[in-house]
C-alpha cells in the first residue's frame, strides 16, 4: 500500500516538472530576440582532458569516432547523417571532442571545426528540442565551445562571430531557465557554466555575483562534509572537478572574487577521490561509476595541495575502506541517496577488493555507451559483488519509461561499523533491510583484513523478524564479480583461483559450499562492455542462513 502511495506520487511529481518545464521553455521561446548578444569573448578557459591528434584527423577527414562507434560523414555535416546511437548523438552535441581540434594547429583543422559549429547553429541553433538541448548536453556545449573558442573563431568572418555569440547568449538563457527543473550532477554542471559564461563573456558585475553564489549553493547542496557527492558515485567527483578547476584558475587569472565555496569545495573534494582509488589507479565501481581515463585522473591528482593517506571512512557517504599491505577493500556501507532515485544503484553490502598493480573484485560497473538496458541491468543487485535474495534486487525499480526507471523501493537502513582484533585484523560489520518487507530479512554482511594484507575474511548472513512473514523458499546467491583482467581456474569444489597478469594470485574459497565460476558482463571497460567471470555461492536460507568465505594471497 505504502509502495503503491509511494509511485503514484512520483507520477504526480514528475508529470508536474515536465509541464512546468514546458511552459518555461515555451515563454523562452518568446523573449529569446530580447536576449542582449556580447560584442566579444574575454577569456577562453582551460580544458584538462586529454587531446588525441589521431580523433583530430579523423574528423578532419570526415570521420567522427565517438562514445565506441564510427560515423563516415562523405563530407556532409554529421548533423544531417543518422547518428549510430544515443550515446554517441550525445558526445557529438555536447561538443567535448573540439578538445582534440587544439592538437591540430592548421587553419584547415579550424575550419572544419567552424564549419561543424555553423552547421549546428543552422540545424539545432533554432529548434529546441531532443538530445541537442537537454540541459546537460547544452552545460557541456557552452563549456566547450567556451574553452575551445579560440579553434572554432580562428580566421573567423564577423557574421560566424556574431552567430556564434547569439547561439551562446541564448544558452545562457536556456540554463538559468532550466536550472530550477534540474537535478544533482546536471544541476552543479549548469551552475558550472553559466559561472564560467560570467568571466568569460563581457556582463555585468551584479551577473558574476549571483552566479558565483549560485554555485556555492551547489557546493552546499551536493558536495556532502566528507567530500563525495550526494548521488555516491565516486566518479561524479571527478568530473566535477573536471571543470572546476579550469574555473577556479579562470577566476583567479582575470582578478575576479571567487566564490566562498569553490576552493574549500574543491580542497575537500579530493579526500574523497583518494578514498575510491584502487591500487591500479581506478575509481572504484559504485553508483553508476565507469572506467576512468587515467590521464583524466592523474590531470586532476596534480593539483591536490592536500595530499595524504585516504581516509578509512567516508562517514557522510557512507562508505568503508581497509588497507594493508599493498591490498585495498572499498565497502557500500550506506542506503542509495534519496535525491538519486533516478541513476541510483542496488548495491548496498557491495564490495570491492583491489591488490598489487591488479583489481581482482569488482562490480560490474555501469557502461559508457549502451543502450538504456544495460544502464539499467548495471543497477540490479545481482551486478554487485554482493547476495541477492530469490533474484530479487535489495532496492526495486520502476518499469516505467516515464518515470525513468526510478528507484521505488529503496534499501531504508544501513547499519555498519568497523571493527579490530587482537591479531590486527581490522574489519567491518553491516546489515541491511532491503529484504525485511518483502522476505522477513536482515541481511548481513562481514569483511576483515589481517595486518599483512594477505587473507580476507567474509560472512553473509541472513537474520530472520518475527515481524514479518514470508511465504515460500528463500534462495541466496552471493556473487563476487572478476575484473576482466584476471584468470580464474576451479581448484575444486570448494575453491577458484584468481591470478592477475603479473602472475599474483589469490585463492577465493568457501568450506561446506560449492564455489562456481559462471560468465559475467563487466559494463566498465573503457572500450565498452566486455565478457568477464564471477564467482557464484547459491544456497537455500532454509538448510544455511550462513556462509563464510575467504580470499588469500598466495605465494
Amino acid at each position: 500500500m505504502q509502495s503503491g502511495r509511494r509511485l503514484a506520487s512520483m507520477y504526480v511529481r514528475e508529470a508536474w516538472r515536465r509541464g512546468t518545464r514546458r511552459a518555461a521553455l515555451l515563454r523562452l521561446r518568446f523573449s529569446r530576440h530580447a536576449i542582449p548578444v556580447p560584442e566579444r569573448l574575454i577569456v577562453a578557459p582551460t580544458d584538462l582532458r586529454g587531446v588525441d591528434s589521431h580523433v583530430a584527423d579523423e574528423i578532419i577527414d570526415g570521420r567522427f569516432p565517438l562514445a565506441g562507434r564510427m560515423l563516415e560523414t562523405g563530407g556532409k555535416s554529421p548533423f544531417t547523417l543518422t547518428l549510430p546511437s544515443r550515446a554517441f548523438a550525445t558526445r557529438l552535441h555536447s561538443f567535448g571532442w573540439l578538445r582534440h581540434m587544439r592538437a591540430n594547429k592548421s587553419e584547415r583543422g579550424s575550419a572544419v571545426a567552424r564549419a561543424i559549429v555553423d552547421s549546428w547553429l543552422s540545424i539545432h541553433g533554432g529548434r529546441i528540442e531532443g538530445i541537442a538541448w537537454e540541459t546537460d548536453v547544452v552545460s557541456q556545449r557552452v563549456i566547450a565551445w567556451l574553452a575551445h573558442s579560440p579553434v572554432v573563431l580562428q580566421n573567423a568572418d564577423r557574421g560566424f562571430y556574431r552567430r556564434f555569440m547569439k547561439s551562446l547568449a541564448f544558452h545562457i538563457g536556456y540554463l538559468r531557465r532550466m536550472a530550477p527543473y534540474s537535478t544533482g550532477e546536471v544541476r552543479f554542471r549548469l551552475r558550472i557554466a553559466l559561472a564560467m559564461a560570467s568571466v568569460a563573456m563581457p556582463v555585468r558585475a551584479s551577473t558574476v555575483r549571483r552566479a558565483a553564489q549560485a554555485l556555492d549553493r551547489e557546493f552546499d547542496s551536493q558536495i556532502l562534509p566528507d567530500g563525495g557527492h550526494i548521488s555516491r558515485n565516486p566518479r561524479i567527483g571527478l568530473e566535477l572537478l573536471l571543470d572546476l578547476l579550469p574555473l577556479r584558475q579562470t577566476y583567479v587569472n582575470l582578478g575576479h572574487d571567487l566564490p566562498q565555496k569553490l576552493i574549500s569545495g574543491i580542497d575537500r573534494m579530493y579526500p574523497a577521490l583518494r578514498f575510491f582509488r584502487h591500487q591500479d589507479g581506478d575509481l572504484a565501481l559504485f553508483n553508476g561509476a565507469t572506467s576512468t581515463l587515467a590521464d583524466e585522473l592523474m590531470s586532476v591528482l596534480r593539483y591536490d595541495e592536500t595530499a595524504g593517506q585516504p581516509f578509512k571512512a567516508l562517514p557522510h557517504s557512507r562508505y568503508q575502506r581497509l588497507a594493508a599491505g599493498k591490498t585495498v577493500i572499498i565497502a557500500d556501507t550506506g542506503p542509495p541517496s534519496p535525491g538519486c532515485f533516478r541513476t541510483a544503484h542496488a548495491g548496498s553490502l557491495s564490495f570491492e577488493m583491489s591488490s598489487g598493480r591488479y583489481r581482482f573484485i569488482v562490480n560490474s560497473g555501469s557502461p559508457k555507451f549502451a543502450g538504456q538496458r544495460y544502464v539499467q541491468m548495471a543497477r540490479t543487485t545481482a551486478a554487485h559483488s554482493t547476495v541477492v535474495l530469490n533474484d530479487t534486487s535489495s532496492s526495486r525499480f520502476s518499469h516505467s519509461a516515464f518515470l525513468a526507471h526510478m528507484m521505488t523501493e529503496p534499501v531504508e537502513t544501513v547499519a555498519a561499523e568497523r571493527v579490530e582484533t587482537e591479531d590486527g585484523r581490522e574489519g567491518i560489520k553491516a546489515r541491511h533491510d532491503g529484504y525485511l518487507s518483502a522476505f522477513g530479512v536482515i541481511h548481513e554482511r562481514e569483511l576483515t583484513l589481517n595486518a599483512a594484507g594477505s587473507i580476507v575474511t567474509g560472512m553473509d548472513r541472513f537474520v530472520t523478524d518475527d515481524r514479518y512473514h514470508s511465504e515460500g523458499p528463500l534462495r541466496a546467491i552471493a556473487r563476487f564479480h572478476i575484473h576482466p583482467a584476471i584468470v580464474p581456474r576451479q581448484n575444486d569444489t570448494e575453491s577458484v583461483l584468481l591470478t592477475a597478469p603479473d602472475g599474483e594470485s589469490w585463492l577465493f574459497s568457501s568450506p561446506g559450499n560449492e564455489v562456481l565460476i559462471s560468465e559475467d558482463i563487466f559494463f566498465a571497460d573503457s572500450a565498452g562492455m566486455s565478457s568477464s567471470d564471477q564467482i557464484e555461492i547459491d544456497f537455500d536460507l532454509a538448510e544455511k542462513p550462513e556462509i563464510r568465505w575467504f580470499l588469500s594471497r598466495k605465494g
